[in-house]
């Protein structure tokens, strides 16, 4: 058995996508365990850009089978328009491909106008949510209000729970918001020939399908979406996502048992970076800070907003090894440090006057800390058409074994541009 788990260690959109793409060659079936449409994972082939926000990353392997979870909020008209994407330019030809779970919660349209209702109504206090509906399409599967994707596929039954679930949300729209509602009747006639359409994707009982995997010895990569300090329980609450982004929620979301994980793998960008609101301490308000937006492209795959950019953060990372146990560490984007006389690292915060090495449990005091910076060397070198680890400039590979060292966690992957081809191996991902 070798179950893998994928998981962001800092803030999310730390290029997982194009890692699990890149695993996916060495793996049997990639499965999304959590999150929904406000991921965005981004893949580079053959220079050509694809963008997910559902589909597990895996997707462009055709041998390779693609699992969406129970874990899953899954929003059928996007995910509707991604499959169509995906066939227009010559993948998932093999419905087969791609299973998703009966027991997936439903996001539809009422979800997505509360979401921005509330965040409109939030003013200066924003979160800074997607959007995407999110947060009040989990809070419905909390509240067993919630209608999932096998629903779809009971006509009688339909219109009866939508009229149930709308009963509120169309109470909450009118009367605390000022937004029109929603008629059951019209989202049954919107629904009713998505289901036609993701019928051939239909799974009914994914754990069956994931555990039958695994226990005959099939490589199993676990793919999450944002990231370790967004975690619902686990990060800086309350600017954090409304799923638990950690890896034991691959378990939970999936319906496997721990006993399953082989390894997992960290994957932290060798700078920072955080959409929306919430503490960041090492952010940079500066030119540096633009450089690193600049160089990196940092802006949303999901939104297109701007992304707030800072040093490494070793004791936020330090604090993602330990909550999901990773076994492993992806560095991603070291060539965007390409260009800086010196780079900073933070190992240790500043509150008030004491110096901690731990990630404070109150995201208020987050707020408040100072980071404490080392410096290391910089270089100039373009590193994005290395093809071996030892062509790295010396002070690359001291900026990677510094972390390494700092962190006690073998980095074992290193990635250098967007490409597939970009990437730099110290370990395979599956020894055996």
């Amino acid at each position: 058995m070798a179950g893998v788990v994928v998981v962001g260690a800092q803030w999310g959109d730390e290029g997982k996508g194009k890692l699990v793409d890149v695993f996916a060659a060495q793996a049997d079936m990639v499965v999304r365990y959590q999150g929904g449409a406000n991921a965005g994972h981004t893949l580079v082939v053959d220079g050509k850009k694809t963008v997910l926000h559902l589909i597990p990353s895996g997707i462009l392997r055709a041998e390779t089978a693609c699992v969406i979870t129970a874990g899953v909020v899954l929003d059928v008209f996007g995910i509707n328009d991604e499959i169509e994407k995906l066939k227009a330019n010559g993948y998932l030809q093999n419905p087969k491909q791609l299973m998703i779970s009966d027991s997936a919660t439903l996001l539809l349209p009422y979800h997505k106008t509360l979401d921005a209702a509330r965040e409109k109504a939030l003013s200066d206090g924003k979160i800074g949510t997607t959007g995407k509906g999110i947060g009040p399409a989990y809070e419905d599967r909390t509240a067993r209000r919630a209608l999932l994707f096998g629903d779809l596929y009971d006509k009688d039954s339909l219109k009866a729970k939508l009229e149930h679930a709308l009963k509120e949300k169309n109470h909450l729209l009118k009367n605390m918001y000022g937004v029109d509602g929603f008629s059951a009747q019209e989202l049954m006639d919107q629904l009713l020939p998505l289901a036609d359409k993701l019928a051939p994707y239909r799974s009914r009982d994914v754990s069956f399908v994931v555990n039958k995997s695994l226990k005959g010895g099939k490589r199993v990569l676990f793919e999450g979406a944002q990231g370790t300090m967004l975690d619902v329980y686990h990060g800086t609450y309350p600017f954090v996502t409304s799923s638990s982004t950690l890896a034991g929620s691959a378990c939970i979301g999936t319906g496997v048992g721990p006993v399953h994980i082989k390894d997992v793998i960290g994957v932290f960008k060798a700078y920072a970076t955080r959409v929306g609101s919430g503490p960041f301490p090492t952010e940079l308000e500066n030119e540096t800070g633009e450089k690193l937006r600049k160089d990196g492209h940092e802006f949303g795959s999901t939104t297109g907003r701007a992304r707030r950019c800072g040093w490494l953060d070793l004791v936020a990372l330090k604090y993602a090894i330990r909550v999901n146990g990773i076994t492993n560490l992806a560095m991603m984007k070291l060539d965007v440090l390409t260009g800086h006389e010196k780079l900073g690292v933070c190992t240790a915060y500043k509150l008030g006057d004491e110096i901690i090495t731990e990630l404070p449990t109150s995201p208020y005091d987050l707020a408040k800390v100072e980071p404490v910076i080392e410096w290391l060397p910089g270089w100039t070198q373009d590193l994005t058409k290395i093809t071996q680890l030892k062509d790295l400039p010396r002070q690359a590979t001291n900026y990677i074994d510094y972390v390494a060292h700092q962190m006690g966690t073998p980095i074992d992957v290193i990635s250098i541009g967007p490409g597939r081809e970009q990437t730099l191996w110290v370990k395979p991902l599956f020894n055996n």
